[in-house]
């Protein structure tokens, strides 16, 4: 499963303080949310896609500790990306 790029750009154009910055914790968290909006469709129609539940479970996995980082490092912005992404808090 992969993320068309138009969306890519449409992200990283929200969550970045500029172009070039895909690497920002707000970025990759957004993305790494897209993927799981993703994966949860594909799971809901093949209920025994093992790979994909396992895909899954590591795209959570990273978000998670990434939130937690952020958390950590800047509450104001750690707030800001739960609410637009609409995310329950850690």
């Amino acid at each position: 499963m992969s993320i068309v790029k138009k969306v890519i750009k449409e992200i990283v154009a929200k969550f970045a303080t500029n172009n070039k910055d895909t690497g920002l914790s707000e970025v990759q968290i957004a993305l790494f949310t897209k993927h799981i909006e993703t994966l949860t469709m594909h799971m809901k129609e093949n209920t025994k896609d093992y790979q994909a539940r396992r895909g899954l479970l590591a795209f959570v996995t990273k978000r998670k500790r990434l939130l937690i980082y952020l958390h950590k490092k800047s509450y104001e912005r750690y707030q800001k990306v739960i609410k637009e992404l609409k995310l329950k808090g850690v």
